[in-house]
């Protein structure tokens, strides 16, 4: 089996953070190097030499790096897609962490976003869509297609996160409803959503590329700026991007992780109809039952729970 070899750097303030958000997307066996570790071992070995380059202590200073391994495979690249985005929304909130720069020793942008097209084939989820590639060629069988080519960002369909998800739209949307995406990355959701009769959906994502991304799945899919916005900030903190979610909405989704998702469960309410819907998803399963009392907390009742491979979701109103 082949493995990608993937570090973050970030500072000694960052290890515990970003070693959380990645225990929280599932990745274990996590390697960290520290700098302390580096002048502790420049300081016990001093007998083996007198001079250590200054370039090499200033590339050390501050800095911090774990090393972590994913399959190189669908799933694999999968789990890496969902790191970015997490680590978007770290950079984004904790300047003080930075560089936070994801790097692999084996493999670049060109390279994953072309090995992934081998992984990625049409797939029929739930009852009414399938999801295809847009380089594929899919015998749809009556159902309906979301034609995707995800790009460097995360949300393929492949990932049981998003399958949850679109189980659950595919369920409750009925026709001529508002959609509000939060962290949208290709735009899967809430595309998927105007497919099967949504009227309008705004769709949002820390990682900038995502808007160009999600408009051009959008387009594939015969879906106009006349139904589709697509903005770029941080769902949490920005409150111009927040201004532009309006209000009355059907159905919110937030396909993230589980500290974004307890972020905005006190901060959802202005922005959904009476009666409507809060579907959030990307929650491991040792923080289920966190996220499910955060959401208990701030008042809102979990109608239906669903779980796949180790992940969680919850549709709440």
């Amino acid at each position: 089996m082949n493995w990608l070899e993937l570090t973050i750097d970030t500072t000694p303030g960052g290890i515990d953070s970003v070693s959380e958000m990645l225990e929280d997307l599932g990745v274990t066996g996590l390697v960290i190097d520290e700098e302390g570790d580096f002048h502790d071992f420049l300081e016990n070995n001093r007998q083996y030499w007198d001079y250590v380059d200054e370039s090499l202590l200033q590339e050390k200073k501050g800095v911090c790096r774990i090393t972590f391994y994913l399959e190189d495979s669908a799933a694999g690249y999968a789990t890496l897609a969902q790191v970015r985005m997490a680590l978007s929304a770290l950079k984004a909130q904790h300047s003080d962490y930075a560089p936070l720069t994801l790097t692999s020793s084996n493999l670049c942008d060109a390279d994953w976003e072309n090995n992934w097209k081998q992984f990625y084939k049409p797939m029929e989820i739930g009852e009414r869509l399938i999801v295809v590639p847009e380089w594929e060629q899919a015998n749809t069988q009556g159902r309906i297609p979301l034609v995707l080519n995800p790009g460097l960002t995360f949300g393929t369909g492949s990932h049981a996160t998003t399958r949850l998800c679109l189980t659950a739209l595919e369920q409750h949307i009925h026709g001529g409803e508002k959609v509000l995406d939060l962290g949208c990355g290709s735009g899967i959701l809430s595309i998927a959503a105007l497919l099967l009769g949504a009227d309008h959906a705004f769709a949002c994502d820390i990682d900038e590329k995502c808007v160009d991304v999600a408009y051009e799945n959008a387009s594939l899919n015969g879906v106009g700026k006349d139904r589709y916005t697509v903005r770029w900030g941080d769902v949490l903190s920005d409150r111009q991007l927040q201004n532009e979610f309006g209000t009355e909405c059907d159905v919110i989704v937030a396909n993230i992780v589980a500290d974004v998702i307890m972020g905005l469960a006190p901060q959802l309410r202005p922005f959904l109809k009476k009666g409507g819907l809060f579907l959030c998803s990307g929650i491991i399963d040792d923080r289920a039952e966190e996220v499910a009392q955060c959401l208990r907390d701030n008042g809102w009742v979990i109608l239906e729970t669903r779980q796949s491979e180790g992940w969680f979701s919850y549709l709440c109103e």
